[in-house]
């Protein structure tokens, strides 16, 4: 199954031309990098944070294995899946455990947890927070990495299928039920204008073409090299593709 859904994503992306960018090579060495609001991040195989400033990658004192900017805040979670929230200046333990959290929604804070189970907070207790409770919804299915934009959130599952949750919402973060897209990715980054990346099991990246509020599910994937060998890692913000090599190696792409 996984094997034949790789070869339609491959086939597919093969009738769409292959962008070659024009990347400028980033000092630094990461598994994981995110960016939205303006501000990029990232978590080494160390589990040390960086966050760039002045257009350099700078460790700050904190130890996580995940870490996202965006609307919904600066959030992370350690080894244990505690989640943090940079709240005045310093980080403090968010209620609930997830293996991967995401700030891109608007204003929502969503992810998954050790058992492959999705969560979202809506912009309310978010905002409210730590002086109202934290009423996480669990929304049905299982996703192993989940990524959410201003009008949708977009995930993929323990077999690499794609799905996309769409009517999303700060008050209604649980959105519409999803739906599968066809192919096949390891991760998937939804950037705050709605953008799609990901890269599959092979290292190859792409880009969800034709995605908008009103199509909010895009018409197809088309391939994109930036790494020299294969890529990790992905995610866009304010025109600028960041992405991460096979080798921890850092890119930054204008598109």
């Amino acid at each position: 199954m996984k094997v034949y859904q790789s070869v339609l994503l491959l086939f597919s992306c093969q009738l769409l031309p292959t962008l070659a960018l024009d990347c400028t090579v980033m000092s630094g060495n990461l598994k994981q990098i995110d960016a939205g609001s303006g501000l990029v991040s990232g978590v080494n195989i160390y589990n040390e944070v960086f966050i760039l400033e002045d257009n350099v990658f700078s460790k700050i004192n904190m130890s996580l294995k995940h870490f996202s900017v965006g609307p919904a805040g600066q959030l992370g979670v350690d080894a244990a899946n505690n989640i943090f929230k940079l709240q005045s200046g310093r980080f403090i333990q968010f209620p609930g455990l997830l293996k991967q959290v995401d700030a891109g929604g608007d204003q929502i804070i969503a992810g998954v947890n050790m058992n492959d189970d999705i969560f979202c907070l809506n912009m309310d207790a978010n905002d409210k927070w730590p002086s109202s409770s934290i009423p996480w919804t669990q929304i049905g299915g299982k996703l192993k990495y989940y990524s959410c934009g201003p009008y949708s959130c977009w995930g993929v599952n323990s077999y690499d299928q794609i799905y996309i949750n769409r009517d999303v919402s700060n008050n209604a973060c649980s959105g519409s039920g999803f739906v599968n897209i066809p192919g096949l990715l390891s991760m998937i980054e939804v950037a705050t204008d709605g953008s799609v990346f990901g890269v599959n099991y092979q290292g190859n990246l792409y880009q969800r073409t034709g995605v908008s509020r009103a199509n909010p599910s895009g018409t197809d994937w088309i391939s994109m090299v930036v790494c020299p060998s294969s890529h990790k890692h992905v995610s866009f913000d304010l025109g600028v593709l960041w992405v991460v090599c096979v080798d921890g190696s850092i890119r930054k792409c204008t598109l």
